[in-house]
Order: C-alpha cells, then sequence, then structure tokens
C-alpha cells in the first residue's frame, strides 16, 4: 500500500526548510510503516530534547533556523538538565552547553517548557478517542490505557515532525481494530491486600511486560480502581521489561467496561493466569544487589513524582533526618506547588534532593560510585538503573524506601501476594 499525500501535504513538502524538512521525514516514515495516508493530530508530547549527542542538537537547530514551529500543542519529555537549579548535574562541557542548546532550540520551536515524562500530571490529557504522537514510553502507555487517546510509540525525531506537520502516519495504535485485546491477564488468583498495595503494581507491571510483549491485553480480576499513581506505575514498568504501548484493565480503563467488549474475539488467543509465585519471582528479579547490608541512595520519581505521591513522601519521613539521599524526580508543575506552601523546604531539610526537569537515569546527578546500591519504589528505575547508572538496585515500596534511607541499610516489608 502507497502513501498518498494531499496537496496541502505535497505543497508543504515543497515549503519552506524546517517544515519541509519535517514532511519529507514524516512522509518516508510513513511509507516505511505502510501508512497510506497521515491523519490529523491534536497534540504531541517531545521525547527527542533529551540530549545523547551533538546531531540532536543540531537537528534541533537546523530546524529553527529553517523557520520551523510547532503546528499542536507540544509538551516536552525530560531534559539533560535541571534548569530548575534543584539539584547539580554532573554533565561537563561540551556536553552539558550543547544540552542547553538543545533545550532552547526546542523552546524556540515552540514547545511547551514542560520537561517531564508524565504530561498528564501537568495538565496535558488529550481527549478519549483523539489521535496524538508522543513519545517516552511511559507516556504513550498512558495516553492509549488510561486517557484512551491514540498513538504509536514515536521517537526520535519523529515526534518533532509530527508536531511540526501537525499530523502522523495512519497505522497501528491509530486505528480502533488494532487496539482490540487478544488475550486475557488475569490477577484473581492474588490476595485484595496485595493488589491495594503501592508495590503491586510495577511487580505486575513488569511480570505483564515480560509476558505481553508488544501484544494488547486485557487485565482482568481488578474489582476496584486502583488510582492513577498505580496505573502509571504499571504502563511504566509494563513498557520497560516489554513493548507494551497499549494495556486494557477491564472495569478500569475507558475502552474496556467489561472483558467481551474489548476482546478481539469470541474468545483470547491466550490465557495467563497470575499466581503468588510468578509475582515472587517477578518482584526478585527487579533488584540486582545480592545480600546488600548497606545502601547508598534512594531514588524515586520514575514517572515523575505527582502531587499525592509527595503528599505520601512527606508524611512517611515525618520529619526525620535521612542517612542516605532520596532523590525525588519531578516536574516543575509538581515544584511550583512544594513551593507554595514551604514544603520544598522541608523535604530538603529532611535530606530530600528534589530533581526537576530530568531524571537520576537520564543524566549523571548521583555520586559516581563503584558498587553503589540504590533503592527503588519504581519498576522503570529498576529496569534502567543498573546499566544507565551503575548502582546495584533493590525494588522495595515507598515505605520502605524512606525507612530504608532513614536508617541507611535496607529494610523490607513482606505483602503477601
Amino acid at each position: 500500500m502507497s502513501l498518498s499525500l494531499s496537496p496541502e501535504e505535497q505543497a508543504i513538502a515543497a515549503g519552506r526548510e524546517g517544515v519541509a524538512i519535517a514532511m519529507r521525514i514524516l512522509a518516508e516514515s510513513a511509507r516505511l510503516l505502510g501508512a497510506p495516508r497521515l491523519i490529523p493530530i491534536a497534540s504531541t508530547h517531545i521525547d527527542g530534547a533529551l540530549y545523547h549527542g551533538d546531531s540532536g542538537t543540531l537537528f534541533a537547530e537546523r530546524l529553527v533556523e529553517g523557520g520551523a514551529r510547532v503546528a499542536v500543542r507540544s509538551t516536552l519529555n525530560v531534559g539533560a538538565l535541571d534548569l530548575m537549579g534543584c539539584s547539580r548535574i554532573r554533565l561537563e562541557e561540551p556536553q552539558r552547553g550543547m544540552a542547553r542548546r538543545m533545550m532552547e532550540a526546542y523552546r524556540k520551536l515552540g514547545c511547551e517548557q514542560s520537561w517531564t515524562c508524565a504530561p498528564y500530571q501537568a495538565g496535558h490529557r488529550p481527549a478519549l478517542g483523539s489521535d496524538v504522537a508522543w513519545g517516552e514510553s511511559n507516556a504513550v502507555v498512558f495516553c492509549n490505557s488510561v486517557l484512551g487517546a491514540r498513538t504509536n510509540r514515536y521517537g526520535d525525531f519523529l515526534d518533532i515532525a509530527c508536531a511540526i506537520v501537525g499530523r502522523a502516519p495512519d497505522y497501528g495504535l491509530h486505528r480502533p481494530e488494532n487496539r482490540r485485546a487478544r488475550l486475557v491477564f488475569d490477577v484473581s488468583g492474588l490476595s485484595p491486600s496485595f493488589l491495594a498495595s503501592e508495590i503491586a503494581w510495577p511487580v505486575l507491571g513488569s511480570l505483564y511486560g515480560r509476558e505481553v510483549g508488544n501484544a494488547i491485553g486485557v487485565v482482568t480480576g481488578v474489582t476496584s480502581h486502583p488510582g492513577e499513581d498505580a496505573l502509571k506505575a504499571f504502563g511504566a514498568a509494563a513498557a520497560s521489561s516489554g513493548a507494551v504501548g497499549l494495556f486494557h484493565i477491564a472495569g478500569v480503563t475507558p475502552e474496556a467496561p467489561d472483558v467481551e467488549t474489548i476482546l478481539a474475539g469470541p474468545e483470547p488467543e491466550a490465557m495467563i493466569r497470575v499466581t503468588p509465585d510468578m509475582v515472587a519471582k517477578a518482584r526478585a528479579g527487579l533488584s540486582t544487589a545480592a545480600a546488600a547490608k548497606t545502601i547508598d541512595a534512594v531514588a524515586i520519581g520514575s514517572p515523575h513524582l505527582s502531587n499525592a505521591e509527595f503528599d505520601s513522601l512527606e508524611r512517611l519521613i515525618a520529619g526525620r533526618r535521612l542517612a542516605v539521599p532520596i532523590y525525588a524526580c519531578t516536574g516543575r508543575h509538581a515544584l511550583a506547588l512544594l513551593e507554595l506552601d514551604g514544603r520544598r523546604k522541608r523535604l530538603e531539610a529532611s535530606g530530600v534532593v528534589i530533581v526537576a526537569d530530568t531524571c537520576v537515569v537520564v543524566t549523571p546527578i548521583m555520586p559516581d560510585l563503584g558498587n553503589g546500591v540504590l533503592m527503588t519504589n519504581s519498576g522503570k528505575f529498576a529496569h534502567y538503573a543498573p546499566g544507565n547508572t551503575g548502582y546495584a538496585v533493590l525494588y522495595a515500596s515507598l515505605a520502605d524506601c524512606v525507612e530504608s534511607a532513614v536508617l541507611g541499610r535496607p529494610v523490607f516489608t513482606e505483602i503477601a501476594a
């Protein structure tokens, strides 16, 4: 099937340099993906503004010099620098300067200076059924699954091309027939107390991602809405351990009022019945540190911490002084609220290092330790921290992370699955 461009789209491809570059990238990508046409989009979330090398900075500056501007609302994923000045980034020159130039180029392109991996917490929440072009794996899966908007996983630098043109290739998860579930992931065999706990959802997400890969599944056996932070944690872990871009939870997510409605056929192609033993193995798999007697740091906020999660963090610390730092990664939207009533100062006085605009696994922030041990409640951090930071990881609940930071040694509370 060949791609057909409208006369307007053909004119864009032949127009001024910056927009023409974006259209040519978009059109060629659509051809490679087998899309028959381009479709209008309501918004984008840009992952390509994170500095990985000079070519990304030079590409963005080329778009700016060519007169390009985003045509739709476009928020930005994390960058390589904490522009709010909360934490010290150990990125040296010339990389630091190139990272700053990259962030500035995306500002000039008209993108919102959100710098968060959780734009849905900062007010960017596209409507149910709307087509968008989002990057960043956890944002994509949340957008598709929890909000019910439609996007594929748009990577660097197709995301900014979509933003400038205001269109995306018509393929994949933009099409309703491709959003139907083909397998069932049944958690009804797990205890209600476990499913109600915060620790459950990153573990289940990690297990789900490994079991389903990039297939579309529906989770059954969840009797009440677990809350957006739990769904955020589940999706982020699933997108990290697998290639999940969309999940459904029967009776919870908007496209799955029940199993029958969302299944692609009368029967699922596969049934995965989750057992406590499967959960125990998945939980153990999130830790890479063997028999650690001390920890060097705690990192939370991947995806970025919500206001509710900061409430929990402050309540758990209860004014105590931490023996090791807790790196709390968040967006500037949450930071603004923390500063209104002095909460940021109280948290920092306890030993919390607030990280804004970025996070500890994408840019050097934590000390460079040869045998460091990091504790986290994030399934996504657990997947990426060993390779990106050099720290071995211990996975635990937020409550156990806080107690461990206070004592300087690992503390675990068992909750039976």
